[in-house]
């Protein structure tokens, strides 16, 4: 009976952080990669779910987006936001979790680790999304220089993705303890 629960309570957590995530993402700041809170709702499910049940949350988020449930930036789903020229910062999400999922059985639940893992995924999502912008840019609109890419898409996102880890690691110690 024990297993059953743990099987319904996991579901119940992936469920509720996936919507975390979307509510995450409908806090935007419009712009050609629009600003959101949605890293920090993927740091925080790695956090307080674990890497499984964290990944899992995020994947669960993709596809009610990839499905058309508005749960991306600016209340958008379906999958051509996805293969949009902001969809690479999406897929990102969760080449992040599965990083710091692995990081997570490399080194452990410490404190240290998490933080680790958190800017490595972040880094993770940089690649994923800027790779993916640069490509589907060029295709539609012409060449452009990474260095203008970067300017775009990664240098405005640094300091307040920082502070989105700050946060997240902080809520992470602060609810830990009500989460099973």
């Amino acid at each position: 009976m024990q297993t059953k629960k743990m099987k319904t309570l996991d579901m119940v957590y992936i469920a509720l952080f996936a919507c975390l995530m979307a509510i995450c993402s409908w806090i935007s700041i419009p712009g050609e990669v629009p600003f959101t809170l949605q890293t920090m709702g993927v740091f925080l499910a790695i956090g307080l779910l674990g890497g499984k049940r964290g990944t899992l949350a995020v994947l669960v988020y993709i596809l009610m987006g990839v499905v058309g449930l508005p749960v991306f930036s600016g209340f958008s789903g379906g999958i051509g936001k996805l293969v949009g020229v902001t969809g690479g910062y999406i897929v990102g999400f969760l080449a992040s979790a599965l990083v710091m999922w692995a990081m997570e059985a490399l080194l452990g639940k410490k404190k240290w680790a998490l933080a680790l893992s958190m800017v490595i995924g972040l880094l993770v999502c940089y690649a994923f999304g800027t790779a993916w912008f640069m490509v589907l840019y060029t295709s539609s609109k012409g060449a452009i220089t990474l260095g203008a890419v970067l300017g775009m898409c990664v240098i405005p996102y640094i300091i307040p993705d920082v502070i989105k880890i700050a946060v997240a690691l902080l809520l992470t110690n602060i609810l830990k303890r009500f989460v099973k």
